[in-house]
């Protein structure tokens, strides 16, 4: 399994060329590759569709972040480029310190996420959980897994 980026490497000059290197880490041999977490489903979505027109035929698993604590999220997904959506951004920073809200808001929106991507087709999910395994079992249950 090899890395690849649905919203590029924070170190790729550009999409296309972060792709590219993408593509030559299956034409080396990778059988299948996890993504970078993402919560814009249509991430993943277009960079499956440009994998697929550059003739990139292996599961890729998308990489699920749960959310616990907004601020650390926040923290390290700008140090490693992992966008998160303006709308998920504003609407965690309006429940201040609130951290049942945040869990709870967490819990709503990766769940969705999660389950718009299986009905996409998504090959798997891959949980970076943080230590935080209680997060995703709660989402696995709340999908049925």
């Amino acid at each position: 399994e090899v890395a690849c980026y649905p919203e590029f490497h924070p170190q790729a000059r550009s999409p296309h060329e972060d792709l590219r290197n993408f593509k030559r880490k299956v034409d080396a041999g990778a059988d299948a590759a996890i993504t970078q977490y993402f919560y814009n489903i249509d991430s993943y979505l277009r960079f499956i569709d440009d994998c697929e027109g550059l003739g990139i035929d292996l599961p890729i698993v998308p990489g699920i972040m749960p959310i616990g604590n907004f601020a650390q999220l926040a923290r390290f997904s700008d140090a490693c480029g992992a966008e998160i959506p303006r709308w998920l951004r504003m609407k965690m920073q309006s429940l201040g310190d609130d951290v049942a809200s945040i869990r709870s808001l967490g819990l709503e929106v990766v769940t969705d996420l999660c389950d718009r991507l299986l009905s996409a087709g998504a090959p798997g999910l891959h949980f970076y959980t943080m230590n935080q395994a209680g997060l995703t079992s709660t989402i696995w249950q709340r999908l049925g897994l």
